[in-house]
């Protein structure tokens, strides 16, 4: 039987499995059915991904289902589409646990991003759903903006003779940002690459970057070798990418979560993936030790105007598209109210602003 050198099985090898040697690769999408195709550890999802999601044909009974029990726990309007939110983004990660043998994270509604008492009441409410539906805490990552409040929240919630709640910190643009999630030792954070590059490319002169020199993989690389060198817990998951350049170049990193258009394009490319963050080369970096109290954090995130614009119009764009998302459910609320629908029902919506039409 003929031997194959280690050279010539890296180059049959797919830049997918050569990946996941170095790096847990996570399924960045609310389409449970995307997942099986690339094996993924773990699923992230996003009030944007769910309402793509929610608009599909295939996730209709999951929307059913859910206003169902929005409509059984009674109450007010607002807080019948509370209810009935809540369900839907637990229903779709109730399914992704299903394909995946790792962890799903469910985002906290980003127009709580400034209250630390209501995101720390509404990550509960997810946990206690996903408890009642037999999934316990340890498979879930709430996820919440790094804003100063959320990280307090984080804080708080991660505590274990509180809650014991394991957070992601999403929308993480600045080094300042950070350290604050380390120091409140949460879980893990997500910083965003592909937005990162996205601000650059349209407010510099330059427009492309070899992926060694792209600014949202330098940002991941220097949080990566801060945590390594002074020996946090808190893991670091790159998010948000806009080629699979990106990616490779972040190859060992703890976690990448990448979307079912890139793992597909990784899992054609036989390319050579090399192992660019390490440990060891983490410990041996320059970077000094730092302390962020809140003046502090303030002020450092304030100086990265890349961070202060990119988190503030995250915070919108996820608000915007839960805004959607709720227009659509009320439709489906309204209608019911009135004995126009019954269960199972389909619909295409159109939505404009914050009105849908069936």
């Amino acid at each position: 039987m003929l031997s194959v050198s280690p050279d010539k099985r890296r180059k049959m090898e797919s830049a997918l499995n050569q990946l996941k040697k170095y790096t847990v690769v996570v399924a960045d999408t609310g389409d449970f059915n995307a997942i099986d195709e690339y094996k993924p550890q773990d699923a992230t999802t996003n009030p944007s991904l769910i309402l793509a999601a929610a608009k599909m044909p295939a996730y209709q009974s999951l929307l059913d289902q859910a206003i169902k029990y929005g409509i059984a726990k009674g109450g007010t309007e607002e807080e019948q589409i509370a209810n009935t939110m809540d369900k839907l983004f637990v229903s779709f990660g109730l399914e992704i646990l299903k394909k995946v043998p790792g962890r799903v994270s469910t985002e906290v509604d980003a127009r709580l991003s400034f209250d630390k008492e209501e995101m720390v009441a509404k990550a509960l409410r997810l946990i206690a759903l996903y408890e009642e539906a037999g999934i316990s805490k340890e498979r879930v990552l709430i996820k919440l903006s790094s804003t100063w409040e959320g990280i307090q929240a984080a804080l708080f919630l991660e505590l274990e003779d509180k809650h014991g709640v394991h957070c992601n910190m999403t929308l993480l643009f600045s080094f300042a940002q950070a350290v604050a999630c380390a120091e409140a030792n949460v879980t893990l954070i997500s910083p965003f690459v592909g937005r990162i590059f996205d601000w650059y490319k349209e407010n510099t002169d330059r427009k492309t970057y070899e992926p060694h020199e792209d600014p949202g993989v330098r940002s991941v690389t220097k949080i990566y070798n801060y945590y390594k060198k002074f020996g946090y817990s808190t893991v670091v998951m790159g998010a948000s990418f806009r080629n699979t350049g990106q990616v490779k170049a972040l190859a060992g990193c703890d976690l990448l979560t990448i979307s079912p258009g890139l793992l597909a394009e990784l899992s054609q490319d036989h390319s050579t993936v090399t192992q660019t963050l390490t440990v060891e080369t983490a410990k041996n970096c320059s970077l000094q030790k730092v302390h962020l109290d809140e003046k502090d954090f303030r002020w450092q995130h304030n100086e990265d105007r890349m961070a202060v614009e990119k988190l503030s119009d995250g915070i919108r764009k996820f608000a915007a598209d839960a805004i959607k998302l709720e227009t659509m459910l009320k439709v489906r609320l309204d209608l019911n109210v009135l004995g126009l629908v019954q269960f199972p029902y389909k619909c295409e919506f159109v939505i404009s602003g914050e009105n849908a039409s069936c």
